[in-house]
């Protein structure tokens, strides 16, 4: 199950970082606390931190320092405008996706007999 859960989130993560940021600036140890808060237990700071850099150059992020009293200053990230199109974008793409998984799922039922459920075709000569 979990490599499973790691190819959802492999294709969902940016969009996550971003609307997590979206919510208030923060840093990434934060960040992967946030997200598993929220049930993504599975993300790492090492997982995050190269798509916090192609988010950055991509323009949808900026990074800022800003001193800490336990230690180095701390990067924090924050939405640009650019992410928040972005987001949007890839906010709507997630709702008409699920939308469209979820119907399909509606539809299945895990209680059928395998064997029921996929009739043999009938080979008979018409």
């Amino acid at each position: 199950m979990e490599a499973r859960l790691t190819q959802l989130l492999r294709g969902t993560l940016d969009m996550c970082l971003l609307a997590t940021i979206a919510q208030r600036p923060c840093y990434g140890y934060e960040m992967v606390q946030r997200l598993a808060q929220q049930g993504l237990a599975l993300v790492s700071e090492g997982s995050i931190y190269p798509l916090l850099s192609r988010l950055q150059q991509r323009g949808y992020l900026e990074g800022y320092l800003v001193p800490s009293t336990d230690g180095p200053p701390r990067k924090y990230y924050r939405l640009l405008p650019k992410g928040a199109e972005q987001l949007a974008e890839w906010q709507a793409e997630w709702n008409s996706f699920a939308q469209a998984v979820s119907q399909i799922l509606k539809g299945a039922h895990a209680d059928v007999d395998p064997q029921s459920a996929h009739p043999q075709p009938d080979l008979r000569p018409q």
